[in-house]
C-alpha cells in the first residue's frame, strides 16, 4: 500500500509540475498580444477565484468559512503566496526568457537556507552550501555575466524578488501552525489576491479585444480565450490541487526534484510554443542551477521538518522535573 501511495504521489507530482510549467509560456503569449503582466495576473487569479467560489457556494459552502483564528493567515497567504509571487513572476516573464524566469523563482530554497543561517543562526548542512554555490554558478552561466549582463537588469531584479517572496511564503506557511483545508486556502488565496491587484491591474483599461482574437503558438494561431481557459483551469486550479495531493504522498527527498520539474517543463514548453531557446552555456548553467536548487530544497525540507513528539516516558519525566 505504501509503495502504491508513493507511486501515485510521484505521478501526481509530475503531472502537477507539468501543468504549472504551462504558466509562463501561455502568459507570455497573452502578454505579447497586448496584456500587461499585472493584467495577466489579475485575469488568471480572478477567473480562478470565480470558478472556485461558484463551486463552493453550490457544493461546499462550509468550506468557504475561514475560522477566526486563521483569518490573518488567509490574508497573508493571498497577498504573499498568490498576489506577490504570481505578479512578480509574470512581470519577470514579460522581460526575460520563460526558462530563466522559472529558475529565478526556484531560487527560493537557497534564499530560505540563507535566511535560516544568517537570521535564525540555524546550523545548515554542508549540502545546503553546495546547493547555494551551484545555484549561483549556474545563474552566472545562464545570464552570461562575462558579456556584461546582456539580460534585462530589471527583469533579473524582478526574478530574484519572485524568489524572495516565494521563500517568504514558504517560511510563513511553515510557522503558521495548523493550516486551512486545501479548498478553503486556494479559494481565498485566489480571491484575496485578485482583489488586491484590482487597482494596479486597472481592469477597466484591459484591451479585451485581445481575448477575442488569436495568438501565435508553435507556428500556428490559437484562440486567446482558449489560452486563458487553459491557464485558469489547468495551470491554476488543477495544478494546485494535484500539487497538494502529491505533497501528502511524497517524502521530501522525492518531492524536491519532482517540484523542480516545473522549471524543466517551462523551458521545454517555451521552446515549443514560443521558440525561445538558450545557448549551450546557458543550458549547462540551467542544469547546474537546477541541481543546486534541488539540493538546497532537500536541505530546507530537513531543516524545517516538524520534530517527532517526545516519547510518553520522556515527556512525563520532564514534566515531573519541571514541577
Amino acid at each position: 500500500m505504501a509503495n502504491r501511495s508513493g507511486t501515485g504521489g510521484l505521478a501526481l507530482g509530475i503531472v502537477s509540475a507539468t501543468c504549472f510549467g504551462f504558466s509562463g509560456p501561455l502568459a507570455r503569449m497573452l502578454i505579447d498580444a497586448g496584456l500587461s503582466a499585472v493584467q495577466m495576473t489579475w485575469l488568471r487569479l480572478g477567473a480562478g477565484a470565480l470558478a472556485l467560489l461558484a463551486v463552493g457556494l453550490l457544493l461546499r459552502p462550509r468550506d468557504l468559512v475561514v475560522p477566526r483564528g486563521h483569518r490573518w493567515f488567509a490574508v497573508r497567504y493571498a497577498l504573499v503566496g498568490f498576489a506577490a509571487v504570481q505578479g512578480l513572476y509574470y512581470a519577470t516573464v514579460a522581460r526575460l526568457p520563460v526558462s530563466l524566469a522559472s529558475l529565478l523563482e526556484f531560487t527560493a530554497p537557497v534564499i530560505v537556507v540563507a535566511w535560516l543561517w544568517l537570521a535564525r543562526r540555524v546550523r545548515v548542512p554542508a549540502s545546503a552550501a553546495v546547493g547555494a554555490v551551484c545555484t549561483l554558478l549556474g545563474m552566472a552561466l545562464v545570464t552570461e555575466v562575462w558579456t556584461g549582463l546582456a539580460m534585462d537588469p530589471l527583469g533579473l531584479v524582478l526574478g530574484l524578488a519572485t524568489g524572495v517572496t516565494a521563500a517568504a511564503y514558504f517560511l510563513m506557511t511553515q510557522s503558521s501552525g495548523e493550516r486551512l483545508p486545501p479548498f478553503t486556502a486556494v479559494t481565498w488565496g485566489l480571491t484575496g489576491a485578485a482583489l488586491a491587484l484590482t487597482v494596479p491591474a486597472r481592469p477597466w483599461e484591459i484591451p479585451w479585444e485581445v481575448l477575442a482574437g488569436d495568438v501565435p503558438a508553435a507556428g500556428h494561431r490559437v484562440p486567446a480565450l482558449l489560452v486563458l481557459g487553459w491557464l485558469v483551469l489547468v495551470t491554476t486550479l488543477l495544478a494546485y490541487f494535484l500539487n497538494l495531493a502529491a505533497i501528502r504522498r511524497l517524502s521530501a527527498a522525492v518531492g524536491a526534484p519532482v517540484a523542480a520539474l516545473e522549471a524543466v517543463a517551462s523551458a521545454v514548453l517555451a521552446w515549443v510554443l514560443l521558440g525561445q531557446s538558450l545557448g549551450p552555456a546557458q543550458i549547462a548553467g540551467g542544469l547546474v542551477m537546477l541541481a543546486g536548487i534541488v539540493v538546497a530544497q532537500r536541505a530546507v525540507a530537513r531543516l524545517t521538518a516538524p520534530r517527532a513528539p517526545a516519547p510518553a516516558e520522556n515527556r512525563s519525566s520532564r514534566e515531573k522535573a519541571a514541577r
